[in-house]
Parts: C-alpha cells; structure tokens; sequence
C-alpha cells in the first residue's frame, strides 16, 4: 500500500516509488488544460534506481505541444526538490500515442466530454 502524499508532507528516501512520486506529480498542471498531467495519463512509467536517480517517461497531448518544456521542467524540479534526489532526466516519449479516452482518469474524461 502506497503513503498518500500531500504537498505539506514530505517523503524519505525509502518511500520513493513510482506511486508515491505520482502523487508528488499530481499537483503539476497541463498549462492549457488546466489538469494535472497524472490525471491526463501523461506520466507512462517513473523509475527510481538505487542511487536515486528519477527516469519519468511521459508524453504530451500532441507532439507540436509548445508547453512540453514547460512540462518537463516543473517535473523534474518537482522531482528534484525531493531529499537525496540525486538526478532527474524526463523523456518525451511517443509509444504509446497519448489517447486521452484510454488513458485519462475517469474525471478528466467527464471534464474533457468523453464518455
């Protein structure tokens, strides 16, 4: 079972999971959505080695996005705001294509009109 996290809760470095770090993502918004990147399925896979370095994959609405540096800067100063982070690298990935009516939580899809 994942901690639930909260932006005045901090995380130590043996809680660092892909989970938790979801939840540490969750509060970054898609500039011109107005949604919080997890909860649009931008975030594909967060990885944490043992040295504490973060990999996050994510995509992007559409690969003309103009606010994906943007995007990729808030995560990884999000990421590296956390204790004993050692590295972030966040890479734009394209495979799967983003599908917000797969990959989008229930909510966004409500917000979005897509039943």
């Amino acid at each position: 079972m994942s901690k639930e996290v909260n932006q005045d809760e901090s995380l130590n470095e043996d809680e660092y999971t892909s989970e938790s770090l979801m939840k540490v993502l969750q509060v970054i918004e898609d500039p011109e959505l107005k949604m919080s990147i997890v909860d649009l399925g931008l975030i594909y896979k967060i990885v944490v080695s043992d040295d504490l370095n973060i990999t996050v994959d994510m995509t992007l609405t559409s690969p003309g996005c103009p606010v994906g540096p943007l995007i990729q800067s808030q995560i990884y100063y999000k990421l590296m705001d956390l204790e004993n982070i050692d590295d972030v690298v966040v890479d734009i990935v394209w495979d799967p294509p983003w599908d917000p009516k797969t990959m989008a939580s229930d909510e966004v899809k409500l917000m979005l009109g897509i039943f």
